[in-house]
């Protein structure tokens, strides 16, 4: 299926017996083999595995990691572009040196393989193309790996995110930089707890200009700060109309609305979708509502389901505590 195998089976050969082997990029025109050629044991989710410890060639296709990449100073070699937020990694989206792997709709194989990744951060959106991407890292020489932090992970979203990110520490030699991560992360998170604990929520998607339940993406986002979801967590597809009317929400009204902004999110050049705001804004039923009257709605970054990695759901819960903590 892919060209390149042929390039490196006696190292993917090597690769086989050590496990998996999983390298970084720090540029994205070397050739070399990674680094000196000594390598890491990092834990994941599916056991432990065998990384190059100076890796050169990184594809990184996990939104949840990408801001703690580029947090490290890497430049990957290829990226899914479309997926990743430009407000927060416009290094990488615009650099035409950076190649485009497409979206996990449709992804470009053959793009990745032509970087011959020693690196490839795979998982959540891309979870179901593994198979394919270890083959890919295999004949390259390299390795692949899933530390995302998405539904599937072991523990809460929090625990994984907290765990992603000391496991790419390691992997890139910044460790220290991983744990002041994590370390202003759990500040952020304890005062949203403090703030938040035991007021009821309505967790807001606005998709396709029209009010929906989002709690199928934010429920991990709320879950450790205690709040009380009208709706108990009960939500479809968010790419889907549940059929949530707006009378609904106003006959549970929730003390607080967190809204994630789906259309501004995945709104492509030229489109100027509605902004969620402006959509609570016109909906009559609301009026009386005491989120509304209050103004107790929360609008996380319009890029959140882009992001929905450490820095995003810190960021978020920084928003929380200081909305749910003025006691207004």
């Amino acid at each position: 299926m892919f060209s390149g195998f042929r390039r490196g089976a006696a190292a993917a050969a090597a690769v086989a017996a050590a496990g998996l082997a999983l390298t970084a990029c720090s540029t994205t025109g070397s050739d070399d083999a990674a680094g000196s050629g000594e390598t890491i044991t990092v834990t994941t989710d599916s056991g432990t595995v065998e990384v190059p410890k100076d890796p050169q060639r990184v594809v990184v296709l996990d939104n949840t990691a990408a801001e703690t990449v580029a947090a490290f100073d890497v430049t990957p070699a290829a990226v899914p572009k479309q997926l990743f937020s430009g407000k927060q990694l416009g290094d990488w989206t615009n650099d035409e040196a950076v190649k485009d792997v497409g979206t996990h709709n449709e992804p470009k194989f053959d793009v990745i393989e032509d970087v011959n990744p020693d690196l490839i951060i795979g998982g959540y959106r891309f979870s179901k193309y593994t198979d394919e991407l270890k083959k890919i890292a295999d004949a390259s020489g390299g390795a692949f790996i899933d530390v995302a932090a998405g539904d599937d992970a072991r523990g809460t979203r929090v625990e994984a995110m907290m765990r992603q990110t000391k496991v790419l520490g390691e992997i890139f030699g910044k460790q220290d930089q991983a744990e002041e991560i994590v370390s202003v992360f759990l500040e952020k998170l304890d005062a949203a707890k403090n703030a938040a604990r035991d007021k009821t929520v309505f967790l807001a998607n606005v998709n396709g200009g029209k009010i929906d339940n989002g709690a199928k993406r934010l429920s991990p986002l709320v879950e450790p700060l205690g709040l009380k979801d009208v709706f108990a967590g009960d939500a479809g597809d968010i790419h889907q109309n549940s059929g949530l009317t707006p009378e609904a929400i106003a006959q549970a009204n929730p003390d607080w609305v967190i809204v994630m902004d789906r259309d501004a999110a995945v709104a492509k050049d030229g489109e100027s979708p509605t902004p969620a705001a402006a959509v609570f804004d016109a909906q009559d039923a609301f009026e009386k509502t005491s989120f509304m009257t209050k103004k107790h709605i929360i609008y996380l970054d319009p890029q959140f389901y882009l992001r929905e990695g450490i820095q995003g759901y810190g960021e978020s819960y920084e928003k929380i505590a200081q909305a749910m903590g003025s006691g207004a």
